[in-house]
């Protein structure tokens, strides 16, 4: 089965990470939490307090066949400061391997350089045309272009979850996960 990484960064959006998390996961695909400091604890934007499986350091050489970062803020903009992240995001796109962001998270692919000539969906002013003007955004609620799947934000986050299934495992598994919730 594929095997994710989402990093947590302090004030990350919890409704985005925890359901992307909790999804993935009751498809039975690995996922591995890892947080940016040397702390396991973190604390989301709404001073929801998560715990990661792994500190990224000890993880950031292992092999992943999709890296998911959750947004929110100031999440979005500790993950983008961060240039490990980047190097993860470079090291999957360019063997070609998905990539996904949702919310203000798209802002660290920009700036990474590998959005340019993609169409992408994004938390409304997280990225816009006159600071990435090689960048088309969508206003939908999910977007794929090529291996990149970005999303606009906490209220697309379960079907974006759900999408990410559908790439990772296939329709059967992603009809039978959504079954279980109850849609």
């Amino acid at each position: 089965m594929a095997k994710v990484l989402i990093p947590l960064a302090e004030g990350c959006e919890e409704l985005e990470a925890v359901t992307l998390i909790d999804l993935l996961r009751r498809a039975g695909i690995t996922v591995v939490t890892a947080s940016l400091t040397d702390q396991h604890k973190l604390t989301a934007s709404r001073g929801v307090g998560l715990v990661a499986d792994a500190i990224l350091d000890d993880v950031i050489s292992s092999d992943f066949d999709m890296l998911v970062l959750p947004g929110g803020q100031p999440g979005s903009n500790n993950l983008n400061a961060d240039p490990r992240i980047h190097s993860i995001a470079k090291r999957l796109h360019s063997t070609g391997k998905a990539i996904a962001a949702i919310c203000a998270a798209p802002l660290v692919f920009a700036s990474s350089g590998l959005l340019q000539g993609k169409k992408v969906s994004c938390y409304p002013g997280s990225l816009t045309i006159e600071n990435q003007p090689d960048i088309s955004i969508s206003d939908q609620a999910i977007m794929v272009d090529d291996n990149i799947f970005t999303s606009r934000g906490p209220g697309t986050a379960m079907d974006f979850a759900l999408t990410l299934i559908e790439y990772l495992a296939n329709r059967k598994i992603r009809d039978e996960v959504e079954e279980g919730l109850a849609r």
